[in-house]
């Protein structure tokens, strides 16, 4: 920032001031050298970054201007090229959209529980201070002025920032005699007066641990109120020289905020452990790898964001691969979406735990192909404990619908002491006692709440408040919205369309099946997963119940006697289910008639390919037939511009 006209006039003022009154103006000199010095030297800077987004710039349109877009994405801009040297995938802006409302609320938050936090100090200082003595008064005063160790400054001293029109130096007349105590700013008084500014809350410093373009760190900085400084960091150096050319082609806000680094992202985090407020990890497949070193650079209080585009894994696919990346093996139930965000969690807290952290999730969605979580860790020995209480493995019946889980740990509480001891088991015998069949077991999982409702809820608020400021508003409101409405305690869900084909059966509505939950007692939900899935805290045997009292009302064909089917409905139902319509059937968006489910808005929605893959006919799955056919015959165009023709003169020669 340069120094405006009317903050140079003023300081002009005082020194004429300081000088008739007889005060000793060196330390005006001083503000008034350094001043000068450093708008020459932002002058300077500023012209020195225009010339080098100007040569850029020429640079692109001497090479070929046709080989750039520009890509325009909520108040950032950036140029691609298009021979897909730099990853962008047009899908992710729905996880950028939600990134940037997280952003928001976590800076809000962040800011409500420092208020707080210095509220209570101020509530119990008069009680400590009331049978001081006057000595130890001014020692603690001197105490305070020292900075907490874990406000670590960031290196810079902004001028602009001690000396504005608000501070008592901006008036003349009145205390001129003070001047040169209030305005002085020479080194040693700037450091002194730093120590209070530390007591203030700083702005968040944000990292991108895997940059590419550097969309996400433009959007952070163009669009999050608050945001301090935003860094790019990548281990490609296309992708950082991409990176810094569209900081310049976005202005001075992004040149200001944003910096970009040409670094591996796991030394880069290790190396500043607990210095970023928000790290962010968007890997193109798993994000096992840089999770060891994420959960190390953030700072006590803040946040991880995760995404991990790596679902045939996570959702049983390849089970041994799953464990080798996440501690945890997979199973293939139509819950298994679900089960990967708490794959994932679980992971996170494993690499946290190993440096007496933990997490606590905020909210974790699965939409698209991928899924993201949003974490923040917090640093206590003893909390830490409490890991084994969120876990838990899970039995899942080969033959019907059924799974159980079993949770690693348990407490035992007395008087004010608590023991922790390893969990009861098995929670189930060695065959299903619905339909005999065996159990696979999977996990461990995370079994606590994957969302935190009062965050959802801000959040949702938030984005309905900026809908113009939100590309992909319509699909990331109603992922919130069925969020929302989830129940926080209950791990995984059931399919009810997965329930009536293991009977063969006819499905009823999900009106008449959630009344029937509901009117035998119990709480159910929707989940954002899977429009088909429900969420509930009602054992397996009083689920089993209903859609037994269901058949007899809808009767099916004879089956073979040895399939689930059969075995489970042999049975009589010791609960007889009530399916009378209930009031809570239907959620509020429900009810409403609130869209939760959008379609893809085009087609070949998609995973796009990795940076530097050339594009070839058996993409057509992922970019559509047109993309493959424009791309091969750019190639074709350029081919004989490689290749010289062979013409009847470089045959006789």
């Amino acid at each position: 920032m340069l120094v405006t006209h009317s903050h140079v006039l003023k300081l002009q003022l005082k020194l004429v001031t300081a000088t008739r009154i007889g005060t000793k103006p060196l330390s005006l000199f001083k503000v008034w050298s350094f001043f000068c010095s450093k708008t020459v030297e932002r002058a300077e800077e500023k012209d020195h970054t225009v010339n080098l987004f100007l040569h850029d710039i020429g640079t692109t349109m001497s090479s070929d201007l046709n080989d750039y877009k520009i890509i325009k994405e909520g108040e950032a801009e950036i140029l691609m090229h298009a021979k897909n040297e730099v990853f962008y995938n047009k899908t992710q802006v729905n996880n950028r959209d939600i990134s940037v409302a997280v952003l928001r609320t976590f800076i809000s938050k962040r800011k409500q529980e420092h208020e707080a936090q210095l509220s209570k100090k101020t509530k119990g200082a008069p009680k400590v201070l009331e049978n001081s003595e006057p000595s130890e008064l001014v020692k603690e005063e001197e105490l305070d002025t020292t900075p907490p160790e874990e406000h670590k400054s960031n290196g810079e001293c902004k001028i602009e920032e001690e000396i504005s029109p608000e501070e008592p130096c901006s008036t003349v007349e009145e205390e001129s005699v003070k001047v040169t105590e209030e305005c002085s700013t020479t080194e040693g008084q700037i450091n002194g007066s730093e120590g209070k500014g530390r007591r203030e809350l700083k702005p968040p410093r944000v990292l991108e641990a895997l940059s590419a373009s550097g969309l996400r760190s433009l959007r952070y900085a163009r669009e999050v109120d608050g945001i301090g400084q935003v860094v790019a960091v990548d281990n490609d150096q296309a992708s950082v020289d991409a990176c810094r050319r569209n900081i310049k082609f976005n202005g001075s806000v992004a040149v200001s905020k944003v910096e970009s680094h040409l670094a591996d992202a796991r030394v880069y985090m290790i190396t500043h452990p607990k210095e970023f407020d928000v790290v962010d990890l968007d890997p193109y497949g798993s994000p096992s790898v840089f999770l060891d070193s994420a959960v190390q650079s953030v700072v006590d209080g803040g946040m991880l964001m995760c995404t991990a585009t790596d679902m045939a894994v996570l959702c049983g696919g390849n089970g041994e691969v799953c464990y080798s990346k996440y501690g945890s093996y997979p199973l293939r139930g139509k819950y298994c979406h679900e089960m990967a965000l708490r794959i994932v969690l679980a992971c996170i807290e494993s690499h946290a735990n190993r440096y007496k952290r933990y997490i606590v999730p905020v909210l974790s969605v699965q939409m698209d192909f991928y899924l993201r979580v949003f974490v923040r860790i917090y640093t206590s020995a003893s909390a830490m404990k409490n890991t084994p209480l969120k876990l838990s493995y899970v039995y899942q019946c080969t033959g019907c619908d059924s799974f159980h889980l079993q949770p690693i740990g348990r407490t035992i509480s007395k008087n004010t002491s608590v023991r922790y001891l390893p969990g009861f088991g098995p929670v189930v015998p060695q065959e299903c006692t619905d339909c005999g069949k065996k159990f696979n077991m999977g996990g461990p999982i995370w079994s606590a709440p994957i969302h935190d409702q009062e965050w959802v809820a801000a959040i949702l608020a938030d984005v309905k408040s900026m809908k113009d400021r939100y590309p992909a508003y319509d699909r990331i409101s109603a992922v919130l919205t069925t969020i929302s409405e989830e129940l926080p305690d209950v791990p995984l869900f059931l399919s009810l369309h997965n329930l009536c084909a293991t009977l063969k059966c006819t499905s009823p509505s999900a009106i008449i099946f959630r009344s029937a939950v509901i009117n035998a007692g119990y709480r159910i939900s929707g989940t954002h997963v899977n429009p088909l899935g429900l969420k509930s805290d009602a054992p397996m045997d009083v689920i089993w119940d209903i859609m037994r009292c269901w058949v007899k009302n809808h009767p099916v064909k004879p089956q073979p006697a040895d399939q689930s089917g059969s075995i489970i409905l042999s049975k009589e139902p010791v609960l007889q289910a009530n399916f009378a319509r209930a009031v809570a059937s239907l959620s509020k968006a429900q009810a409403k008639k609130v869209a939760r489910f959008l379609p893809n808005p085009e087609r070949h929605w998609g995973p796009k390919l990795r940076a530097g893959r050339t594009i070839t006919s058996k993409h057509v799955s992922l970019l559509g037939p047109e993309a493959i056919n424009g791309a091969l015959n750019q190639e074709d165009e350029e081919e004989p511009k490689s290749k010289k023709p062979r013409t009847e003169d470089t045959v006789t020669s």
